[in-house]
């Protein structure tokens, strides 16, 4: 992803820099995207950086992304050049006579080539090293780089005085194989890192590099002319061809297609468009061609309030984090103090070639940059993963919370309902169908325009039945209509137009009527030929989807509540319907913060789901606050976590998501401090009278070693699946 590294042009301002990657800039404190390492503050001018603000032009995409190949690049260079360097140096050290009986050639001035290959090794490979720990330095943030830093200027100090006095025991072999190793850690992380978040560059990329626009008035005067789309204005015509991107958020006038929107909400299928229907930044279109006026552009549109909401989530930081922050300075600390401790033990028992030695390994086995590495790389791949799987962390913290779970409260309508009119049972007199009852009812409310016909003719053409032609259609005002359906004279209406019929309900419909009128259900009666056909019930309908995500809570072991303002009686057929043990009815919009409450003060921890501008104080009251993509900008606010795709079964997928990142939060923690344990000690030669001791390059083995294993570890996070299996 992209780097929110905007600052004025010319200005100076206090920024947050990497310290391994100076191009990661911040206007306040953070951890970089790329290496996971916490930001140092410094001063610094802007002169080339990029604004990293979502942006359409191809050019910046291209410009990011050849940049950071290039950092890579630039670890990889610095890593072969000083690998061929070390390998004379190591041959004309003392090893290969010790462990093989073998001497290289000597020549004239062979003794120098030591000191001067590993003078260019210290400057070319180790100089990244150095200015990284000054960062650090400048910053008050003492961290890995000032441990990496003062081992190899230990190292390379010590060696070049022994040089000038003429002495041969130097440390040239183990300071260069040490930045040799330290470069190829850093060159496998970074690799890891921006594995990591390539989905998340992906979203960058989305948009085309250019827009087809309409000009002209009429069909016969228009023409098409391709601008870049940083000149597209809303209320522009966008012309998309099948197989193109959609330039901007907007609204299609004509032409009907399906959509790909994977990439930007994360639904799998194609999404069926049609005029009126909305269309987002960046998804592909199929094989229709449409016309789409424009809405949003530029940082309005969804994809940049996504890319907004991951930049938050990359910045905000998890309990396991700070924790993970702190001992990294607390044992940069420790390293520092056992060092010296080891250096002055040592230098009166076995001299300064052997006490230095001592002490360039005990910084080094300290580093932690492991420990640096262990929860933002996990964090950075979990946010990732949220994002595939529909939904988006805006805060760390929510997601750490959510495997904690017990007690999920939904808002009933928008979330578990669609919050729409619709038909939700239709029962026949005996000696008809239901499916007459609808196709009859239907046929006549055809000619309607009344929230309630419009529900029936909408179910009517679900079930795909064909209707039938009406004559003679009439409006009873405050009763319903009426019209002549294949000779038969149909009413349709409420309990009014009943009442006057005079018809009588028969016995097998009169407990489904008391039924769903105390369920709070809007009850029609259709007539045909002055006898009651049936009845149908309309209510605000339940998503098949809330049915899956409630089976899938339930697996993982966490409680149901609801919370409404609707009346007592449809609370419970919803509760009911979707066996939830727990709801809360007519509620006000300001009291339903103290339901959450509620909830808490038996001791539990709580989701609370909702979508709508009254949901914002119970959102922020909750232990997690979910809000539903599709509701109010409010609601998203005060939320830590967003539903992209309004779909509840992506709740489930938190919870799990939630437990295995913190799973791998833990193992890496160990990983990457649990060796110091046993390796400091070593490093500090407490086992010398066994034989065991740990030179400088074999303590940056242990170190890179136990760095590669919390980054692998991590990545790992990646294969597995959300699915509705309990974790």
């Amino acid at each position: 992803m992209q780097h929110n590294n905007h600052i004025d042009q010319g200005s100076k301002q206090a920024a947050y820099t990497c310290p391994m990657h100076p191009n990661v800039q911040q206007d306040r404190p953070g951890i970089c995207p790329e290496c996971g390492m916490t930001l140092v503050k410094e001063k610094r001018k802007k002169s080339e950086l990029s604004s990293d603000k979502l942006s359409a032009k191809s050019s910046e995409h291209g410009g990011h992304d050849k940049h950071a190949g290039h950092k890579i690049n630039v670890f990889a260079r610095k890593f072969w050049v000083s690998l061929a360097l070390t390998v004379p140096i190591v041959l004309y050290s003392p090893l290969p006579q010790a462990f093989l009986g073998w001497s290289p050639p000597m020549f004239p001035g062979s003794s120098f080539l030591p000191a001067i290959l590993g003078s260019i090794v210290f400057f070319y490979g180790g100089w990244i090293f150095l200015t990284s720990a000054w960062r650090e330095l400048r910053g008050r943030a003492p961290g890995m780089m000032t441990l990496i830093s003062l081992a190899i200027v230990t190292a390379y100090s010590y060696s070049v005085v022994q040089v000038a006095r003429g002495m041969e025991e130097t440390l040239f072999w183990e300071l260069t194989t040490l930045i040799v190793i330290m470069l190829l850690g850093h060159w496998i992380e970074m690799r890891a890192v921006q594995g990591a978040q390539g989905a998340l560059r992906e979203l960058s990329k989305l948009l085309p590099d250019t827009a087809e626009i309409e000009r002209g008035g009429d069909s016969a005067q228009r023409k098409t002319e391709n601008i870049p789309l940083d000149q597209l204005r809303v209320g522009d015509i966008v012309v998309i061809r099948p197989g193109g991107k959609v330039a901007a958020d907007g609204e299609i006038i004509e032409g009907e297609s399906d959509i790909d929107e994977a990439l930007a909400t994360g639904e799998s299928k194609p999404v069926s468009k049609k005029p009126g229907d909305a269309v987002v930044a960046g998804t592909i279109n199929s094989e229709g061609s449409l016309r789409v006026k424009v809405t949003k552009i530029g940082d309005d549109t969804f994809l940049a309030g996504v890319m907004r909401l991951i930049q938050e989530a990359q910045m905000s930081k998890s309990k396991l984090q700070l924790l993970s922050d702190k001992a990294a300075f607390y044992l940069t600390i420790i390293a520092i103090a056992v060092g010296l401790l080891t250096l002055f033990v040592w230098l009166p028992l076995r001299g300064a070639d052997f006490g230095f030695t001592r002490m360039v390994a005990v910084l080094v086995i300290a580093c932690p940059h492991a420990l640096g590495l262990a929860i933002p790389l996990v964090a950075s791949i979990s946010t990732t993963m949220a994002a595939r799987n529909g939904f988006l962390v805006r805060q760390r913290l929510a997601l750490e919370a959510a495997r904690n779970i017990n007690v999920v409260l939904f808002d009933k309508t928008g979330t578990l309902t669609k919050g729409v009119f619709g038909v939700t049972g239709v029962y026949a007199a005996s000696g008809v169908s239901e499916e007459d009852v609808l196709k009859l009812a239907a046929s006549v409310d055809t000619k309607s325009e009344h929230p309630v016909s419009r529900a029936i003719v909408t179910k009517a053409q679900e079930k795909k039945n064909s209707l039938a032609a009406i004559s003679d259609f009439k409006r009873l005002p405050g009763k319903g209509v009426s019209g002549v359906v294949k000779g038969k004279v149909v009413m349709v209406g409420g309990r009014a137009l009943y009442e006057s019929a005079g018809v009588i309900v028969p016995d097998e419909l009169k407990q489904t009527v008391v039924k769903e009128g105390q369920a709070g259900k809007t009850i029609i009666y259709v007539i045909a030929n002055e006898s009651l056909a049936g009845i149908i019930a309309l209510g605000d309908i339940i998503r098949e989807e809330s049915r899956e995500a409630i089976a899938q809570l339930k697996k993982l072991g966490v409680q149901i509540a609801m919370i409404t303002g609707d009346a007592e009686a449809v609370a419970k057929w919803v509760s009911d319907e979707l066996g939830i043990e727990e709801y809360f009815a007519e509620v006000l919009p300001e009291h339903k913060a103290d339901k959450v409450k509620e909830l808490q003060n038996k001791g539990n921890k709580v989701a609370m789901v909702g979508d709508g501008i009254n949901d914002a104080p119970a959102l922020t009251q909750a232990d997690v606050g979910i809000a539903v993509g599709a509701g109010t900008n409010v609601a998203i606010e005060a939320a830590g976590i967003v539903l992209v795709r309004n779909d509840p079964r992506d709740i489930p997928k938190i919870i799990q998501l939630s437990r295995l990142t913190y799973t791998k939060m833990i193992q890496n923690l160990w990983w990457a401090t649990g060796y110091n344990i046993v390796a400091l000690p070593l490093a500090a030669g407490v086992a010398v009278s066994w034989g065991i001791v740990l030179n400088p390059a074999v303590s940056a083995v242990f170190m890179s070693l136990s760095t590669v294993i919390v980054a692998v570890n991590a990545v790992l996070l990646r294969r597995q699946s959300l699915t509705s299996e309990k974790v």
